[in-house]
């Protein structure tokens, strides 16, 4: 086989070897996703939240 062939085949088995840091890169990108979101909708969701809790209290005033 070809030098070239070995080292690219070489580099790729170390690629695949090495997976420090994904997890953390990875749960970053979510959280920067998730906190993204809730300043978007922040209105929305407050509003949701707001109707729920009323609802809760509402129907355990019945119980």
């Amino acid at each position: 086989m070809e030098m070239w062939k070995l080292r690219i085949r070489g580099f790729f088995h170390e690629l695949r070897k090495d997976k420090k840091g994904i997890g953390t890169v990875e749960m970053i990108l979510i959280l920067v996703v998730l906190i993204g979101l809730v300043i978007i909708f922040k209105s929305q969701l407050t509003s949701l939240v707001n109707s729920i809790f009323k609802k809760i209290v509402s129907q355990s005033n019945g119980i």
